[in-house]
């Protein structure tokens, strides 16, 4: 199953590619794989109302994880997306109870 938003932000910037792509890989129990898809779905309007300069969203849910994809033009906006309050106090804190491990997190460069 893939459920994914192809959204922006209006910022009067058009054309605005994701050349950096942040990955967050969630471990969880297929018993909780519906709750962290109601987190998500919970924190995407604040995500996409408040975060700069992002334009892509997916969630991806495969048998052994959850993937989460944002896509920002540069590392540096990714980083700032991962040190937010949004992320950290909101996103994370929401998540914890249903993680069987830390999150893996990794931004990648997209040609």
């Amino acid at each position: 199953m893939i459920a994914a938003a192809s959204n922006r932000k209006d910022t009067g910037a058009d054309n605005i590619d994701a050349r950096r792509i942040l990955e967050i890989t969630l471990t969880l129990d297929a018993k909780d794989r519906a709750a962290a898809g109601s987190i998500y779905a919970k924190y995407k309007a604040p995500f996409l109302s408040t975060i700069p300069r992002r334009n892509i969203q997916a969630m991806l849910v495969r048998d052994e994880d959850v993937q989460v994809l944002h896509g920002f033009r540069r590392h540096s906006e990714a980083q700032a997306y991962l040190k937010s309050n949004l992320f950290n106090e909101d996103v994370v804190t929401a998540l914890k109870p249903l993680l069987k491990a830390n999150p893996e997190i990794r931004i990648y460069a997209a040609d």
